[in-house]
């Protein structure tokens, strides 16, 4: 959870989501683990709760837990902590290195912890697979205080699933009964977030068209008949991340070079001057400047720039990219920092002041994305008046649009027929789809690089790239409106767990 520990989009939304959600009047609260490095931070201060809380595991294996608490904005956020595993955890890169244990007893811990302090949620709001077994053990053990208590899982990142041994069952106490293809099994291991999915009352992502994406077989990481099943029972969602507007504001950001806005977007140009006098690097005449701060990995669409690097450089376009991840991309990168040196820079590693840079100073943000669930970078570069070119798929294709005309050029089309799988629930693409960015369709490098094309012919045109600029520092990505969403399918979710109840009873 975003400001205590972070590792990637997640916990941006667990910290704003929230927050947006209390200012409609919720009582909202967060859990997460109680890392050392939370623990220890000594400007969090953080104020202990519950202490020695004895959590059963299973009825031989039993835990004491200590839960402490933080609130700011409103919003109480409790961590979770014991003798092991999360107190290991003394800097981001160990978050998710704690074993399938660390988790079982987790999933234990918050259902007892609400029980200790006397607050049984109307929801529980659980994310990816590390909280999996929390739908499974509030459906299979929990006791009737939560018998009307609704489920929504969110799936951030379809890839990863959490599979083990079917001992997973054995020490939460559940019984082997469950381990079969409708619920816990997949190839063999129980799988974590597919439980996760079989027990909630409703299923979303963070995106409509990634919704729809992982119901195909290319997309859906051999769970793809399960989203088909969880869609055609009107169980499957798409609502698209926001981000937290007041933080990512180049008029009052204190991280950057020099404030600006939509009204006086000239001022833009001192961030790009400071991007350059922190890299060392010089300017090229005319030559936009195009910015990455990623993961480094083939999912992300590394490849595709080491692959298009040479016709993009002869546009010309300067490229920086920041970040870390897959060691052979990471030294392909200073390979090609050696052969063109006045064309492009790589940072191997996170820095947020730089990355604050990137984002202000750039005028290209690329995410050549092989998939993306939702995507934050473009949302935050758009902010900052830094236009995104980007792969259609998953958030990129819900948020970043290219004009009719651009488009046109290329032999594409990106008037947006498809039916959302949101049922029920307003449409993410409510605002004008006017033209934000530059977007192309395959994932093929010549494809890529005929994108960086346009968008470089439309930056070398003033007025033009004035506009696009305005339509981007201008479009509304902030969390009120998928709030809203969110709001109305967790109703959905408690109207249906009480509808069953009643019929059961």
């Amino acid at each position: 959870v975003s400001p205590y520990a972070k590792v990637g989009g997640l916990a941006d939304v667990a910290g704003s989501l929230p927050t947006a959600l209390a200012k409609f009047g919720h009582d909202v609260r967060t859990v997460m683990p109680l890392y050392k490095i939370v623990e220890t931070n000594p400007d969090l201060k953080l104020k202990t709760v519950l202490s020695d809380v004895k959590v059963s595991i299973n009825p031989w294996w039993h835990k004491r837990a200590n839960v402490k608490e933080k609130q700011p904005n409103g919003v109480k956020t409790y961590f979770i902590g014991t003798d092991e595993w999360f107190n290991e955890v003394d800097k981001s890169e160990k978050i998710y290195a704690p074993g399938v244990d660390a988790y079982l007893f987790f999933a234990q811990a918050v259902l007892r912890m609400c029980e200790e302090l006397n607050w049984i949620p109307d929801l529980i709001h659980c994310n990816d697979w590390h909280t999996g077994m929390i739908p499974v053990l509030l459906r299979e053990q929990a006791n009737e205080r939560f018998s009307e208590t609704g489920i929504l899982f969110t799936i951030h990142n379809l890839a990863y699933q959490g599979e083990f041994g079917i001992d997973s069952l054995d020490k939460l106490g559940l019984s082997r009964e469950l381990f079969d293809h409708h619920r816990l099994e997949t190839y063999g291991l129980v799988n974590f977030l597919k439980s996760g999915c079989a027990y909630a009352d409703a299923v979303n992502t963070v995106s409509e068209s990634y919704s729809r994406e992982i119901q195909t077989p290319e997309y859906g990481c051999r769970l793809d008949g399960m989203m088909r099943h969880l869609a055609d029972n009107g169980k499957l969602h798409g609502i698209p991340n926001g981000i937290d507007q007041d933080e990512w504001n180049p008029a009052t950001d204190q991280r950057i070079a020099a404030n600006f806005d939509a009204d006086h977007p000239q001022k833009k140009a001192k961030c790009r001057e400071a991007l350059f006098k922190a890299l060392n690097w010089e300017p090229i005449g005319g030559a936009p400047v195009a910015g990455i701060v990623s993961r480094l990995s083939e999912q992300k669409g590394m490849d595709l720039i080491l692959r298009a690097a040479k016709r993009i450089f002869e546009l010309p376009v300067q490229i920086v990219v920041q970040g870390l991840g897959d060691p052979w991309l990471a030294n392909e990168f200073r390979k090609l920092q050696k052969r063109h040196p006045k064309h492009f820079r790589f940072a191997q590693k996170f820095d947020v002041q730089l990355a604050q840079n990137v984002y202000s100073g750039c005028d290209l943000f690329l995410m050549p994305s092989a998939f993306e669930p939702c995507g934050l970078g473009q949302l935050i570069a758009m902010r900052y008046g830094t236009i995104p070119v980007v792969r259609a798929t998953g958030g990129l294709a819900d948020t970043v649009f290219e004009s009719g005309e651009r488009s046109a050029e290329s032999g594409q089309h990106t008037t947006d027929n498809r039916q959302p799988t949101t049922q029920g629930l307003p449409s993410a693409n409510c605002q004008p789809q006017t033209h934000n960015g530059f977007v192309f369709q395959n994932r093929d490098h010549n494809e890529f690089a005929d994108c960086v094309k346009r968008a470089a012919n439309a930056f070398a045109n003033k007025s033009e790239w004035a506009k696009i600029v305005d339509s981007a520092m201008r479009s509304d990505h902030s969390w009120t409106v998928s709030a809203a969403r969110y709001e109305q399918l967790y109703l959905k979710c408690i109207m249906s767990k009480r509808s069953n109840e009643a019929k059961a009873s």
